[in-house]
């Protein structure tokens, strides 16, 4: 396992969905339904799929493509990412009254899987794995860097964004994806 690919994964997931949409769901879901346990795993089973689906992708697509376009693609594509970086996120409302049939944890499933389709965190697993080749290690960081960001938000539900001055973060992790951009324009970080 690359310990770059792991820390870089985990670092900018985590630091791009602070403030992100599936962030601001999950303030939503624990202040609706006081059940964290349910929610932690919801988010934790989504996240998994949804970022192995992404991390494949990204791994499939530097088979099909070749080096030098792929280093321009994931350039271009990180630099886009960091500019997404610095526009801030809504939350959609959840909609009804109860979880149904399916319970808290279902509902957190669902909602969170169906959230991060096309969502920055998720364009960035694609990105990462195509950069890094390593599968389950972009896969676990990136799932890791959702926990970090996503778990206190549910524990300490509505406080922890009054903490956190969300225009910094979003500044940080854009010249992350930044640099990382322009280090895989210039040749000096391998595709």
């Amino acid at each position: 396992m690359s310990f770059e690919a792991f820390a870089v994964s985990t670092g900018v997931v985590a630091l791009g969905e602070i403030g992100d949409k599936t962030q601001l769901l999950a303030l939503l879901l624990a202040a609706r339904f006081r059940k964290p346990i349910p929610i932690v795993l919801g988010i934790l089973v989504a996240t998994l799929a949804n970022h192995a689906g992404a991390a494949a992708l990204g791994d499939w697509l530097t088979r099909q493509i070749d080096p030098q376009w792929m280093r321009w693609i994931l350039g271009a594509s990180f630099l886009a990412v960091a500019v997404w970086m610095l526009i801030p996120d809504k939350a959609d409302e959840v909609e009804g009254g109860g979880t149904g049939r399916w319970g808290v944890f279902g509902l957190t499933v669902a909602a969170f899987f169906l959230a991060e389709m096309g969502d920055k965190t998720q364009i960035a697993t694609v990105m990462l794995a195509a950069k890094y080749h390593a599968l389950v290690t972009v896969t676990a960081g990136t799932t890791l860097g959702m926990m970090i960001a996503n778990v206190p938000a549910v524990l300490l539900g509505e406080r922890a964004t009054r903490f956190v001055p969300l225009q910094v973060v979003h500044r940080i992790a854009a010249a992350v994806f930044a640099v990382l951009g322009v280090l895989v324009l210039s040749g000096l970080a391998g595709t």
